[in-house]
């Protein structure tokens, strides 16, 4: 897979995460690894900061459910809306996850 097909993945993968819950950024990169060949939150976190704005972004926190850095207020508001269980200043991870075996 080449890097530019491994972004297309990527927000392919965000853009099938339902309304309500969410992935972590380990999670994508874990769920693409097989046919990717690429583990890392790290590089999906850099592909959602520079292209994930036509994607549902704020479906993507940190694995301790940290909402998305310089971008909390606005995916806070979205996850409100589309009735995400929030604990603290972020997600409840555990209530929320969602993972692509499951369908949607």
């Amino acid at each position: 897979m080449t890097p530019d097909e491994y972004v297309e993945a990527v927000l392919d993968l965000v853009e099938r995460i339902p309304e309500g819950r969410v992935m972590s950024y380990g999670g994508v990169a874990d769920a693409l690894a097989e046919h990717s060949g690429r583990a890392s939150a790290r590089l999906v976190g850099n592909i959602m900061a520079r292209h994930g704005g036509s994607v549902p972004w704020h479906r993507v926190v940190t694995s301790a459910g940290r909402l998305p850095p310089g971008h909390e207020r606005e995916a806070r508001a979205r996850l409100r809306a589309e009735g995400v269980p929030l604990r603290g200043e972020g997600v409840d991870i555990r209530a929320a996850r969602w993972s692509p075996d499951e369908g949607m």
